[in-house]
């Protein structure tokens, strides 16, 4: 599977990258935490510039961002809770979700947007509350950019510095890559499997 990914990446390039990043926001079992180290990686054996790396994935990362900041400004929250408490499987958003990520903003404000980039839990849905409080589309772009591009560089350096020690830990980059990539896919195969519709509860919420 990682050996897919690099494939991917180094025939894709930097669209490849920002392809994956963008991914990662819609489906979860893509995580950043995987193809950014390897991009970081290919990028120290000479496939591709670092920095353009870095650029690349925060531009996917923040295309996606900006998608849900767009469909939760165009959904409303009630909408958007009874669209996640139907329709949200495929996605394993529930109006909890939602929820939580409403009481994370509004607890954070701006500074939100950025540390949320940074948070596994909440990094997907947090561009949702900012639609759903129109948040200014000029300072929502600010505080995602900077926090994914915190992100991205991390991770990112992370790979490269992994790919400078290659004779060394070159063995296990498939194995350990294939387990993060399988982690990843079980989480989303069980919220899957054990979501449950909540039409009901999502209108006596209205």
């Amino acid at each position: 599977m990682v050996d897919w990914l690099i494939y991917i990446v180094t025939v894709g390039g930097l669209f490849a990258v920002a392809a994956l990043m963008f991914a990662e926001n819609l489906f979860p079992p893509i995580p950043s935490e995987l193809i950014m180290p390897l991009a970081g990686f290919l990028a120290s054996q000479g496939h591709m510039d670092f920095f353009g790396v870095v650029l690349a994935g925060t531009a996917g990362a923040v295309v996606g961002a900006t998608l849900w900041y767009e469909i939760g400004r165009a959904f409303g929250e009630k909408r958007l809770k009874r669209w996640a408490g139907v329709h949200g499987r495929w996605l394993t958003i529930t109006p909890r979700d939602v929820d939580k990520a409403m009481t994370f903003f509004r607890r954070h404000g701006r500074a939100a947007m950025f540390f949320g980039r940074l948070a596994p839990a909440v990094r997907t849905l947090i561009s949702v509350p900012a639609g759903l409080a129109a948040m200014p589309i000029p300072v929502f772009l600010v505080f995602t950019t900077a926090g994914a591009g915190l992100w991205t560089l991390l991770l990112a350096w992370a790979g490269y510095q992994l790919g400078e020690h290659y004779d060394q830990v070159g063995h296990w980059i498939d194995p350990v890559g294939n387990a993060i990539l399988l982690i990843a896919v079980l989480i989303y195969l069980f919220r899957l499997v054990t979501f449950r519709p909540q039409r009901q509860g999502a209108e006596q919420a209205d």
